[in-house]
């Protein structure tokens, strides 16, 4: 048990600093958006599990000679028994720190998940009292509003894209085809589940760099596999133009984004910050370059193994922890 103990803590440090800094950094994500995502999710789960796997793991090995049987043994002393001879301070503490890990996580994802809902379900009230649909476009709503504005609202069958009147002068009938596509895309992807697991992650650690840098790295994915289904429907430099002409009139007019509630990002600030930083502003330029200078697919043998190496990172901890 101590060395999965040792083992897990040490795949927690790697993937609590190395790991993602390097992924951050990667130029190949924004070939392959997608097969990105799943790594950066693989990383942040099993780093969370590693990390109170090896406190778990440590605290244990006085109480049994594996995980399951010391974690029945623990339950005999929780009621009264005396702690075997050999339990130190160390393996309290550790034991204290995987609960308390645990159980801050799991809080913090389910306050996140209550609080994005009554905020959607608010900001879904208001847009259905102050927007106009759109004639002839189901699902869409118009708001009076002088900024480019455009989001969606996921929620269910009342999901919404919501567009601004300042956003349809701007726009042509292609460029506005493509942000349409753009924002039904993080709809039909569910792109603010995923957005959501990487707040409640940051907000859960507020001190934890790596969190923020995943969250920022997170939300330039989501958007690229959001253009990446516009592309399907408009050609790539008319999206280009449409993101280029939404962010110069908010850069020249100085608004500031529509409150809302927890959906992914609007085309109006194409928020897909790069690894440079998480503003609107620099999320911009990742995309238009992606768009307008053609970038080769990544290659099929390096899919595969950025893929099994995922694979790889969910399972070796689970392995750990039930051969230890």
């Amino acid at each position: 048990m101590i060395f999965a103990a040792l083992v897990l803590g040490l795949i927690a440090l790697i993937l609590a600093a190395p790991a993602p800094i390097l992924l951050a950094r990667a130029h190949w994500t924004t070939r392959a958006p997608g097969v990105a995502l799943v790594l950066w999710q693989s990383i942040a789960l099993a780093g969370g599990v590693s990390m109170i796997g090896s406190l778990l793991t440590y605290g244990l090995v006085p109480f049994g000679d594996s995980v399951l049987d010391g974690t029945l043994e623990l339950g005999q002393y929780l009621v009264g028994a005396p702690l075997p001879a050999d339990t130190l301070f160390t393996h309290g503490l550790a034991l204290s720190g995987a609960v308390i890990l645990a159980v801050h996580l799991v809080l913090n994802l389910t306050a996140t998940l209550i609080s994005a809902e009554r905020q959607r379900r608010r900001h879904l009230n208001l847009i259905g009292l102050l927007s106009d649909p759109l004639p002839d476009r189901p699902g869409l709503r118009v708001i009076d509003h002088a900024a480019p504005v455009a989001y969606c609202l996921p929620g269910g069958a009342q999901s919404a894209t919501v567009l601004s009147n300042g956003l349809l002068r701007i726009l042509d009938a292609h460029q506005l085809q493509g942000v349409i596509a753009h924002e039904r895309a993080h709809l039909q992807q569910k792109h603010h589940l995923v957005l959501l697991a990487f707040k409640s992650w940051h907000s859960a650690l507020p001190w934890f760099p790596i969190a923020n840098r995943a969250e920022t790295a997170v939300a330039l994915l989501v958007e690229l596999l959001a253009d990446d289904q516009a592309r399907r429907v408009v050609d790539d430099r008319v999206l280009a133009t449409a993101i280029t002409l939404v962010a110069s009139a908010h850069s020249s007019a100085g608004t500031n984004p529509v409150p809302r509630a927890d959906a992914p990002p609007p085309a109006r600030e194409p928020q897909a910050g790069g690894p440079s930083g998480g503003s609107p502003g620099n999320r911009v330029e990742p995309r238009v370059r992606r768009l307008v200078v053609p970038q080769p697919p990544l290659h099929p043998g390096t899919r595969a193994g950025v893929l099994a190496a995922s694979a790889s990172l969910l399972v070796t901890p689970a392995l750990l922890l039930l051969a230890a």
